[in-house]
């Protein structure tokens, strides 16, 4: 069906597009169906013990292998130290220590979450950092069963998928009053 060049001396300029185009549209493939879109939420995945968590992307500054830290004299058990960042001082919390939770015994796979909300900025060791996450928004429940009350404050709902995935807010935790003292 392709146009020869005595065909085209013969039509207008008009019509030599309109079969031109009527040329493509028979050639061409079909346009790919149009799929639902699925509205979704995403966060840093990290474990602490056997609990999966998910903190919102926007209340993780950047995670962190976990750096050599200076002790501090005369502060709770859950303050690991601080260690230098990039020139700053980054104070280190064993998250799974302050929320009174079992830390795994594989040292090689803890990783540091930066929190860095107003005036705070901390790193917490957590187990393992599970990369990002996306559930779809109709996965996700804020009823919280079983939550241990050291974790209440800070947990927003679970989202659902293969297992339970509790969100985890940092801004929160670095607003609560019982992070912020940490003198022994």
């Amino acid at each position: 069906m392709g146009l020869t060049e005595k065909d085209m001396s013969k039509q207008s300029p008009y019509e030599m597009l309109v079969a031109i185009e009527k040329s493509c549209r028979t050639m061409a493939a079909g346009l790919p169906s149009q799929e639902e879109k699925i509205e979704s939420w995403r966060g840093i995945g990290f474990r602490i013990g056997e609990q999966h968590f998910v903190a919102p992307m926007n209340e993780v500054a950047e995670v962190l292998h976990e750096p050599r830290y200076t002790l501090l004299p005369g502060v709770k058990s859950w303050i690991k130290g601080v260690a230098n960042v990039r020139g700053r001082l980054l104070p280190v919390v064993d998250l799974s220590e302050f929320l009174q939770s079992e830390p795994s015994a594989n040292h090689k796979e803890r990783r540091i979450l930066v929190v860095e909300h107003q005036e705070v900025f901390a790193g917490l060791i957590v187990d393992a950092v599970l990369g990002m996450q996306h559930f779809a928004l109709d996965s996700f429940n804020e009823q919280l069963i079983d939550v241990n009350s050291h974790l209440q404050a800070y947990a927003h709902g679970v989202f659902h998928r293969e297992q339970t995935w509790m969100v985890f807010s940092p801004y929160a935790l670095a607003k609560s009053s019982g992070f912020l003292d940490v003198v022994a």
